[in-house]
């Protein structure tokens, strides 16, 4: 294994790659791990194929933004710690930087109900959701049992309001899994050959979960509704990436009246047409609440459990990932995320983004450029906000 006292790289090596990475990974966090692949398995040689597979399956198996996740566990390996923040704050920053500009043109912007191109850009999340949807239910939910799995949990989260609704929802269906998915979850082969060669210590890994449960418990009780609170809850609670954050988001600061409506699904399509982790939809919300502090807070909060959970689990998962039963777990949460998903398209990503026929128009067109011609997210959304703003 590497010791973390004498990694193979440096933290501005880490750094220059990452950055490179977070200035041109479009398309989603999927999409950002063939970026990765590409860059630093294949071209940098930084890791083997299955290493590199390994500390992904790890970074799916724990809630957060997996591509961040694997970005962090990857520096960590090249360069230790530091390269750990390096690879975080380069893949972060250039997105988080566009996001956060883009509030503060909203807020001198004013009233965003009429503005068409505001319009545009809430039609086009509905297919970007809806892509997202599909390719998730594809992959995740491709049969029977955890297909039903995903529909009860959209019928669940449409009918039962709330983030800790969406947080019980995910729990059910990990308990589901593992008692209806153990015959699927047997069937799967798990590679035996080398996993992730890095090695955190065990007292770090502890201190690492310590933290991240404290935080979690803690927070709500001391400080709840804070900014640092509200973006840590959001961090720590999502399974399945970016786009399932994105109700979790609306309900602690949509429904709490700290951001409205149009300005939260108009920084959400934003934020499909610039690369990068799209959790960095938090400096966006945080630049709008808060202006620049807000935007640090809401960034390093949002990331914070992403980093602790890495930390964590690293030392425990090798043995974890032969299990079956774990595996069946999983199975059930991903169904779960699936629903949430499909959930979260319906409402507020649909109520609000298609309003008449012209809108549902320019939804099904930004669709079918996703899904079958292969256009890159960002080009579909800049392109909606441009028909929106001459037509709409």
């Amino acid at each position: 294994m590497t010791d973390l006292r004498r990694p193979p790289g440096t933290p501005g090596e880490v750094f220059v790659a990452f950055l490179q990475l977070g200035l041109t990974s479009f398309g989603g966090p999927v999409a950002h791990l063939g970026y990765f692949r590409e860059a630093l398995v294949v071209r940098r040689k930084w890791l083997s194929e299955q290493a590199y597979a390994d500390v992904v399956a790890l970074c799916q198996f724990l809630p957060g933004p997996a591509s961040s996740q694997v970005g962090m566990a990857l520096g960590l390996q090249r360069a230790g710690y530091l390269g750990m923040l390096a690879a975080w704050v380069a893949f972060t920053l250039p997105s988080a930087v566009a996001l956060a500009l883009f509030a503060y043109a909203v807020v001198e912007i004013g009233d965003l109900s009429d503005a068409g191109w505001i319009i545009g850009l809430k039609a086009a999340a509905v297919a970007v959701v809806a892509q997202a949807v599909l390719g998730m239910a594809s992959s995740l939910a491709p049969d029977r049992k955890r297909a039903t799995v995903a529909g009860a949990a959209a019928i669940a989260a449409l009918l039962i309001a709330g983030p800790w609704a969406q947080v019980a929802i995910i729990a059910v269906a990990g308990v589901i899994g593992l008692l209806w998915l153990r015959r699927e979850a047997s069937s799967e082969k798990t590679s035996q050959e080398a996993a992730f060669d890095v090695q955190v210590p065990r007292p770090v890994a502890l201190s690492a979960l310590a933290a991240f449960a404290v935080l979690l418990i803690a927070l709500p009780l001391v400080v709840d509704g804070a900014l640092f609170e509200i973006f840590y809850s959001a961090g720590a609670l999502v399974f399945g990436g970016g786009h399932v954050v994105l109700p979790l988001l609306e309900s602690q600061t949509v429904s709490t009246g700290l951001v409205g409506h149009d300005e939260f699904l108009a920084g959400y399509g934003a934020a499909q047409a610039v690369p990068g982790p799209l959790f960095t939809f938090a400096a966006y919300l945080g630049a709008l609440i808060d202006g620049v502090p807000g935007v640090i807070i809401a960034i390093c909060a949002i990331f914070l459990p992403a980093a602790l959970l890495v930390l964590g689990a690293l030392p425990f998962w090798q043995s974890l990932r032969h299990l079956p039963k774990a595996r069946a777990a999983l199975m059930g949460v991903n169904a779960g995320v699936v629903g949430l998903l499909a959930a979260a398209l319906y409402d507020p990503v649909f109520t609000d983004g298609i309003t008449s026929a012209r809108t549902l128009a320019v939804a099904i067109a930004a669709f079918v450029l996703l899904t079958r011609w292969a256009a890159p997210p960002w080009a579909v959304v800049l392109g909606s906000a441009a028909v929106g703003f001459v037509l709409l």
